[in-house]
């Protein structure tokens, strides 16, 4: 599982037990983050959670960097059976909405900020599953 955590919203991407695809799950609001991960862990078996980390150009952590390491820490404690891991993050947004840009969605959905997070979540996970499981 990946999550391109945010202020606000949060993009959730998941992939099959064979580590073969990869599909964008949902787009939860941060606030209700941890009870929407309860619940799907009741359904569903996750070893690992990867975590965005931004980064500015220079390599310093983007501003929002405390924040997710906080929400790191909580994971752990909460889930303590779960592998926590980290994937630079840098530019999934931009990426994400050349994606749907692309993909020939209208106007209205390309704005949709939710798709976008969710798409940035998969991004993460497609760079995290590249470096740990496939072979590119």
């Amino acid at each position: 599982m990946a999550i391109d955590y945010g202020t606000k919203k949060t993009g959730i991407a998941v992939t099959d037990p064979l580590h073969i695809v990869i599909t964008g799950l949902d787009t939860v609001p941060t606030k209700d983050l941890v009870a929407f991960l309860e619940s799907y862990f009741q359904q569903e078996e996750v070893s690992t959670i990867v975590l965005g980390m931004p980064h500015h150009p220079d390599g310093q952590p983007a501003q929002i960097a405390p924040m997710i390491r906080t929400f790191a820490k909580q994971l752990k404690h909460k889930f303590p059976d779960k592998t926590v891991d980290w994937q630079d993050e840098s530019y999934t947004s931009v990426e994400a909405r050349e994606i749907i840009l692309q993909s020939g969605a209208r106007k209205k959905k390309r704005r949709d900020k939710n798709l976008v997070d969710k798409v940035s979540a998969t991004l993460i996970l497609r760079a995290y599953m590249e470096a740990n499981y496939w072979s590119v």
